[in-house]
């Protein structure tokens, strides 16, 4: 894919399907809880864009400037962003659940300018000096977006970006410390993101993609965003306020035309269990998901209730899709499976020394960035040039995650780097064990960790919450320790097992393993 000097992926991307396919919906919103609905086409999406960007240059707004959005699923978000990225300013994406202390910490450590959030994120804003962009009311010292939007001019004469200009910033939790910030440019995900869009999400002009992840992190960016837009299909989006509910997602299935999907596997987990029955989603023709290994009983039940084979993907914050289960050039998905590696990827499984593993043998993720580097990577942890010069090493770019490959090309997730237990000469999994336990009845959800031992090195710990009904207590520890040696390797069942109320959980809803290592 050739890269151009000059990108902007409002102007080059959405102005370009509002000139071709002005009337074509973009953006197809659905608040569940009062039922009201707001569509967009092409057309209106570009105007907002360009009204959006005016407002912010108004209030103070410059290109370069980092402007932090908290804002939960509303139309605004959407518009908000496409204004920013026109401008050239940094967007710094983040959730509601984000504390005031969490807003601190993002507004010092990078830079933070202005802020575009509604009341509930103005309450915690605290003593922030910068821009105040208002949505959905107005206060004293903020701008009323929204009058804003009414108010503001349709045409926009700022100067064209160029391709390598910072453009977005995600906070990326870090297995210790505070998070990282993930600095993408103009075209690093304005562009790359058309191998997300095109080969693993499938779509088309036309189509109607729903993906169910927060806004706040990057897979709205992958599945919400880039992804979708860049091949011309219509995004559709639910708020439920904060209150996730699987008979919710079936119901809207079931009544609105959504051909593809991306759902989490704990999302997908609730709504299996909810019971599918004999519900039918007349429209849906793919599904895909991301994050984390997706249940083998899941997937067997998705199927068998839909007809649809789910297909998983794999990538990070800091890339577009890198390996995937890729419909389109029909291969054999394999449950479990996070595929083969993208079309003009390298991948390569390395060792310490970023020497190749063979075929069946585990290898951290590398993907190759000389003497090309891909269109979809990011540009650097900003701010952070040792955790970048740690991450690119020789010809690679090293993920921090492993996983093992087959003959035939399939690729299986193990675990982050520095999850993988290693223990009596053994390198364990904790993905594994975990999807043995939680097949437990007792089991609602658990994570695995290794924790030190004088004899073994490391030995393997669960934490382990329970579902309703069920008491922690010593012969119930037996119990889940001997279904797992029955389930799995001997040598891989959890010596110790912790219950728990909940398990702790970054704002991404990533289980915080390194809190877990820590507890005594």
């Amino acid at each position: 894919m050739e890269v151009p000097s000059i990108y902007n992926f409002s102007a080059d991307v959405i102005d370009r399907w509002a000139r071709e396919r002005p009337e074509a919906p973009a953006l197809w919103w659905l608040d569940a809880e009062g039922g009201t609905e707001r569509r967009f086409t092409f057309h209106e999406l570009a105007e907002a864009s360009r009204r959006a960007a005016n407002v912010f240059r108004a209030g103070g707004v410059r290109r370069g400037d980092p402007v932090l959005v908290i804002l939960p699923r509303v139309p605004q978000w959407w518009i908000s962003l496409l204004g920013l990225i026109r401008l050239g300013a940094i967007v710094v994406p983040g959730t509601p659940m984000l504390t005031a202390h969490d807003l601190a910490f993002r507004a010092e450590a990078a830079g933070i300018s202005a802020v575009v959030t509604d009341p509930a994120g103005l309450a915690k804003l605290g003593d922030f000096r910068g821009a105040r962009f208002l949505v959905g009311g107005g206060a004293d010292g903020c701008v009323d977006f929204d009058a804003g939007l009414r108010a503001a001019s349709g045409e926009y004469d700022g100067e064209p970006t160029r391709a390598d200009d910072p453009s977005l910033i995600y906070f990326t939790s870090a297995t210790t410390g505070q998070p990282k910030m993930v600095l993408h440019n103009q075209v690093s995900y304005g562009l790359g993101h058309r191998v997300t869009g095109g080969l693993w999400l499938d779509l088309k002009p036309g189509d109607v993609h729903w993906n169910l992840s927060d806004v706040g992190w990057a897979k709205a960016a992958w599945s919400s965003f880039f992804g979708p837009w860049l091949m011309g299909a219509c995004v559709f989006a639910v708020d439920w306020h904060g209150r996730f509910n699987p008979h919710t997602v079936l119901g809207v299935l079931e009544s609105h035309p959504v051909t593809t999907w991306c759902a989490p596997p704990t999302a997908l987990r609730l709504i299996v269990r909810e019971g599918i029955g004999r519900r039918k989603f007349p429209a849906l023709r793919h599904c895909v998901t991301a994050g984390e290994p997706l249940q083998r009983e899941v997937f067997a039940a998705w199927e068998s209730a839909t007809g649809l084979v789910i297909h998983e993907g794999y990538g990070q914050t800091e890339t577009v899709v890198m390996i995937g289960n890729f419909r389109s050039l029909g291969r054999e998905v394999r449950p479990g499976s996070m595929g083969h590696a993208a079309p003009g990827t390298e991948i390569a499984l390395l060792d310490e020394d970023l020497r190749p593993m063979p075929d069946g043998e585990e290898g951290e993720i590398a993907l190759r960035v000389k003497p090309r580097r891909p269109i979809g990577l990011f540009h650097e942890y900003w701010r952070n040039p040792e955790e970048t010069a740690a991450h690119f090493r020789g010809d690679w770019y090293l993920t921090g995650d492993r996983a093992r490959r087959d003959r035939e090309g399939y690729h299986w997730f193990v675990g982050r780097v520095d999850d993988v237990i290693k223990s009596s000469g053994y390198r364990i999994g904790p993905g594994e064990i975990e999807e043995v336990l939680e097949k437990h009845p007792a089991v609602l959800e658990a994570a695995v960790v290794g924790v030190s031992d004088e004899m073994r090195g490391q030995t393997v710990k669960a934490f382990v919450v329970l579902r309703p009904g069920h008491e922690g207590n010593d012969h119930l520890r037996h119990e889940v320790q001997e279904h797992c040696k029955r389930s799995t390797a001997p040598y891989k069942h959890p010596r110790i097992v912790e219950f728990m109320d909940a398990l702790p959980r970054t704002i991404s809803g990533k289980v915080r393993r390194a809190e877990l290592r820590k507890r005594p």
